[in-house]
C-alpha cells in the first residue's frame, strides 16, 4: 500500500502505546484493519511489517487512518480517535475533509467516502465546521469548467448491478418523504449511516462505465439530501462539504442538469441563509450557465427562481422581478412528463413559494399574501415543513401590513405545525417571525401567541 511520506518521521509514540494498551500484535492489528476495511467495501492486504512502518512514523493514505482508529477501539471496547493514534496530520484527517473538487472518479470516491465515515464517527471539525464562502463558490468554477470524466468503471470489490442502483434509488425517495414529512433530525442519521456502509461498499465496488455513471447519479443526489439534511438540522458547514461533493459526484455521473439542480438549489439557498445575496445569485447563474443545454424548462424554472432569491434580499426589485418572470415563463413551458424524477417536487406551488420569499424581502407584503396562499394551496398535507414555512410566510404577510391578530392566528397553525417537526429550518422561520412581533410584544395577542410558543415543545 502506498503511504504518504513525512519530511521528519519521528516513531508514532501514540499508536505504540494504544497498541500495547489493546494487548494487540502487529499482525493482529493488520488483520482487524483489514476486516475493518472489507466491512467498507475495501480490499486492504496489510501485515504485522506494513504496521511496523506505521510505528516507525509512516501514515498511510486515504481512510485508512480512521480504519486503524476503528480496529484498536473496537479492541479497546471504546471509541478511539484519529489524534489518539498519532495520525491526525494527514491529508485525509485535516479539517478540509470535503470541500475539495476531486480531479479524478477515484479521488471523488476516496473524498467523499471519508466525509461520509468522519460524518458517522461525528468528528469534532466536522460538526463544528462554518461556512467558508469562497468554498462555497469555487466548487461552481470548477465545475463549469472540468472537462467531462472520460471514464468511470472500477475493478475492485463485489459487482454493482442495476438492482443495487434502484435500491439505491429507493432508498433515497423514501427518506426524502419522510424527511419532508417529520423534519431532518429524526431522518438525517440513518442516511449519514446507510452512505457509509451500503454505499461506500458499492462505489468501491466494480463496475463498467455505463453503470458507474448511474450509480454515481444515484450517488449523488443521496448526498445532496444528506446535505439539506444537515441544514435542516443547523449544521452548514457540515451541508456545505456534502453540497460539494454531490456537485463532483453529478460530474463524475455526467448530469449537468442535476449539478446545477445542486448549486441552485442546494449551495445557493445555503448561502441565502448564512447572508450571502450575491454569492446567491453567482452559484444560480453557474447553474443555468453550465446546464443550458440539458435542464428541462422546471429545472429552468427552479435556477431562476433562485437567483431571483438573491436579487430580493440585495434590495434589487427590478433584477428580483426580471428572474421571476423568466422562472413563470419556464414553468409554463414545462411538461412532467419529461422531468427526471429528482425535479417533479417542483411545481407550480413551490414556485409560488419562491415568490413569498421573494415578496416578502421586498415588503411587498400584498403580493408575498398571495404568492403564499397559492402554494399552500398545491402543497400536499405531507409535505409538512413546506406548509409549516409558508404558513409562516403568509404570517409574516399579514404582518407587515399591520394585521396583527391575523398574524397572529395565522402563527398559531404554523406553530402547531412546527410543533410535528425536528426541524431546524422549520424553527429559523419561527424565530423570525417571533423577532417581527418584537415591537408589539405588550399587545394581548401577542403574549398570547408567545405563551403558545413556550407550551409547545419544539
Amino acid at each position: 500500500m502506498a503511504a504518504r511520506t513525512q519530511a521528519t518521521r519521528q516513531p508514532n509514540e501514540r499508536l505504540t502505546a494504544l497498541i500495547q494498551e489493546a494487548g494487540c500484535s502487529n499482525a493482529g492489528l493488520a488483520r482487524r484493519v483489514n476486516m475493518c476495511g472489507a466491512e467498507h467495501g475495501m480490499d486492504l492486504r496489510y501485515d504485522k511489517t506494513s504496521v511496523a512502518r506505521w510505528l516507525r512514523g509512516q501514515q498511510p493514505r486515504g481512510a485508512v487512518p480512521n480504519l486503524i482508529a476503528e480496529a484498536i477501539g473496537r479492541k479497546l471496547g471504546r471509541p478511539v480517535t484519529v489524534e489518539e493514534i498519532g495520525m491526525a496530520d494527514g491529508r485525509s484527517l485535516a479539517t478540509n475533509v470535503g470541500l475539495q473538487f476531486a480531479a479524478t472518479p477515484a479521488a471523488t470516491v476516496e473524498v467523499v467516502t471519508e466525509l461520509w465515515r468522519s460524518d458517522v464517527n461525528r468528528r469534532d471539525f466536522l460538526l463544528n465546521s462554518s461556512v467558508a464562502v469562497a468554498a462555497l463558490v469555487a466548487p461552481s468554477r470548477d465545475w463549469l469548467i472540468t472537462e467531462p470524466d472520460p471514464q468511470v468503471a472500477r475493478i475492485g470489490g463485489p459487482r454493482v448491478g442495476v438492482s443495487d442502483i434502484e435500491a439505491v434509488c429507493a432508498t433515497t425517495d423514501m427518506l426524502s418523504a419522510l424527511d419532508h414529512r417529520f423534519g431532518a433530525g429524526h431522518i438525517r442519521p440513518v442516511v449519514v449511516h446507510y452512505l457509509g456502509s451500503v454505499v461506500t461498499q458499492l462505489l468501491n465496488g466494480t463496475y463498467s462505465d455505463e453503470t458507474g455513471r448511474a450509480l454515481f447519479a444515484a450517488v449523488a443526489r443521496l448526498t445532496e439530501l444528506a446535505g439539506y439534511m444537515a441544514v435542516d438540522t443547523g449544521q452548514p458547514g457540515l451541508a456545505q462539504r456534502y453540497y460539494i461533493q454531490a456537485l463532483r459526484l453529478t460530474q463524475a455521473a455526467g448530469d449537468r442538469a442535476y449539478g446545477g439542480y445542486v448549486l441552485a438549489a442546494g449551495m445557493s439557498h445555503l448561502a441565502g441563509s448564512l447572508g450571502n445575496p450575491r454569492e446567491i445569485t453567482q452559484l444560480a447563474r453557474a447553474a443555468q450557465e453550465g446546464a443550458k443545454h440539458e435542464a428541462t424548462p422546471t429545472t429552468q424554472a427552479m435556477f431562476h427562481a433562485a437567483e431571483a432569491r438573491g436579487h430580493a434580499l440585495l434590495g434589487d426589485a427590478r433584477a428580483c422581478e426580471g428572474s421571476l418572470a423568466r422562472a413563470q415563463s419556464a414553468m409554463d413551458l414545462a411538461l412532467p412528463d419529461e422531468d427526471p424524477a429528482w425535479i417533479s417536487h417542483f411545481s407550480q406551488a413551490y414556485l409560488s413559494d419562491e415568490f413569498a420569499h421573494c415578496y416578502r424581502d421586498l415588503d411587498r407584503p400584498r403580493q408575498a399574501e398571495a404568492a403564499a396562499r397559492e402554494a399552500l394551496d398545491g402543497h400536499a398535507d405531507t409535505r409538512v415543513r413546506r406548509r409549516a414555512v409558508d404558513t409562516l410566510l403568509l404570517a409574516t404577510a399579514h404582518l407587515q401590513q399591520n394585521r396583527l391578530d391575523e398574524a397572529c392566528a395565522v402563527g398559531a397553525e404554523a406553530l402547531d405545525l412546527v410543533g410535528r417537526l425536528h426541524s431546524a429550518r422549520g424553527l429559523e422561520y419561527l424565530k423570525d417571525f417571533q423577532r417581527r412581533l418584537e415591537p408589539y410584544r405588550d399587545e394581548l395577542v401577542v403574549r398570547e401567541f408567545a405563551e403558545a410558543v413556550h407550551a409547545v415543545p419544539v
